[in-house]
């Protein structure tokens, strides 16, 4: 076999997602409608210009800029935002990103954690079962961890 890494990485990236599935593919709380319709509106008005409309993303996000830094990735069920807790997108979307690969400005001067939850929202309701039940393991699992305030 040529590729044992990759084949075993797969499969164990396939067991997280069925693992996170496995309780009838249940998708986590029921989003409020009113809640995604404003973030899709805050969206539209702070992510958009950068992300797409679509949430698609730029097209080349995974091909590095000259500089070293990545395009906006999407943030449908195609790119990898489903893969953080809620808590992690927050502070990116709040504090922007300390990966020197990213150009990911702040918005804790536009956005509140209310609206950005609403964003995320937004995303949810944008995102297949599978990454919904995934993204919802990810963030129980995270709010075990993190230090109560």
């Amino acid at each position: 076999m040529r590729h044992p890494f990759r084949l075993r990485a797969a499969a164990a990236a396939a067991v997280a997602v069925i693992s996170a599935c496995g309780q009838g593919g249940e998708t986590g709380e029921p989003l409020d409608p009113a809640r995604v319709t404003y973030g899709g509106e805050l969206y539209q008005q702070h992510c958009a210009s950068c992300h797409q409309p679509d949430l698609s993303g730029d097209p080349d996000w995974k091909t590095p800029n000259d500089d070293g830094s990545f395009r906006p990735p999407p943030h449908d069920s195609s790119g990898h935002t489903w893969h953080h807790s809620d808590r992690v997108l927050l502070e990116i979307i709040r504090d922007g990103s300390d990966f020197p690969q990213s150009r990911m400005p702040t918005f804790d001067d536009k956005l509140t954690d209310d609206d950005i939850e609403a964003i995320l929202d937004f995303f949810k309701e944008n995102w297949g079962p599978e990454e919904r039940a995934y993204q919802q393991q990810v963030t129980e699992q995270d709010q075990g961890q993190s230090p109560e305030p």
